[in-house]
């Protein structure tokens, strides 16, 4: 009898599943809407009654569905347990529980960039890899550390938040976490078109960024025309990440660095900016670490969700 899983990835707009065989074949994929309304408790709901529908389309009975896997946004224990997550209107209570009680099968929850991370590692950017550091370059920046080819979840579920260590001691604006100075504030999307308006404002010298919507992708698209300015914005980009990333590096000892969300699709390029920072601090056994741009897109989420639930047989 054929054997299959069901990945989640709860996002604050939509929520994505993927209907996988037990190799890691995505069979089938389709999105729901996020209702965050009522402290978003609507969305495990609708989550298992989705899955129940597919399940009749497909003709599945239960026994050949060997679970659920969900990476939700927020800090996720290993018990699967979310420490609130903010734009869902999540507080603290059991993903693993709620979902186990409608469904009647195993389910297992994780933190989603830390899921993310484990799809790419199963078949993405980071295959063959079972030690690795994945950064994701969004609005904010996400992390996920895989060692020995298990997602390092810690104490509470806030393992691999690698947006919010500290990198800039002058930072007078503040991050979305409160803090000041972190790396989310340079090397996500968001900051990198910061960096580049504080830039364009402190000189009057001539840019191709002057001419239009300044974002992650208008700096790097001018960075491939050669723009002066635009690459000294990718230097500053690449030092705070290379950095903080040797530093990372230093603890976990990764084979592979992943490089995945929007910004990644600049490409190449942003290692001709990332690694020289990289190897230049970080500790000698760590210099030569292989750089891989993630390959799964916002796929990522359902593959590691369905390899979480496929790690416990």
């Amino acid at each position: 009898m054929s054997q299959y899983v069901f990945g989640v990835d709860v996002g604050g707009t939509t929520v994505k599943l993927g209907f996988f065989d037990v190799e890691g074949n995505l069979l089938d994929k389709w999105e729901i809407p996020t209702r965050t309304e009522e402290e978003g408790s609507h969305i495990l709901p609708d989550v298992a009654e989705s899955i129940q529908k597919k399940m009749e389309e497909k003709k599945l009975s239960p026994d050949q569905v060997v679970g659920v896997g969900v990476g939700a946004p927020g800090p996720i224990d290993g018990e699967g347990v979310v420490h609130r997550a903010v734009n869902l209107g999540w507080g603290t209570f059991s993903i693993k529980g709620t979902l186990e009680n409608i469904l009647h099968m195993p389910v297992m929850a994780g933190n989603d960039a830390n899921v993310a991370a484990l799809g790419e590692m199963w078949k993405g950017g980071g295959q063959g890899s079972t030690d690795l550091i994945m950064v994701t370059l969004g609005t904010g920046v996400g992390g996920g550390i895989i060692i020995d080819g298990k997602v390092l979840t810690g104490f509470r579920g806030a393992g691999g938040e690698i947006g919010h260590i500290h990198v800039q001691d002058e930072e007078t604006e503040s991050c979305g976490c409160g803090n000041k100075g972190c790396l989310e504030q340079y090397a996500s999307a968001t900051g990198i078109a910061r960096m580049a308006f504080k830039k364009l404002a402190e000189t009057n010298r001539e840019s191709i960024l002057r001419q239009g919507k300044i974002s992650a992708k208008t700096v790097f698209d001018a960075v491939k025309q050669k723009d002066s300015l635009a690459m000294e914005v990718a230097e500053e980009f690449g030092k705070y990440l290379g950095d903080g990333l040797s530093v990372i590096a230093g603890v976990v000892n990764p084979e592979t660095i992943v490089i995945g969300g929007g910004v990644s699709k600049a490409g190449e390029i942003l290692m001709d900016y990332i690694r020289p920072y990289y190897e230049k601090n970080v500790f000698h056994a760590n210099r030569n670490v292989k750089f891989a741009l993630a390959t799964l897109g916002n796929d990522a989420g359902i593959y590691g969700a369905a390899k979480l639930i496929l790690d416990m047989r």
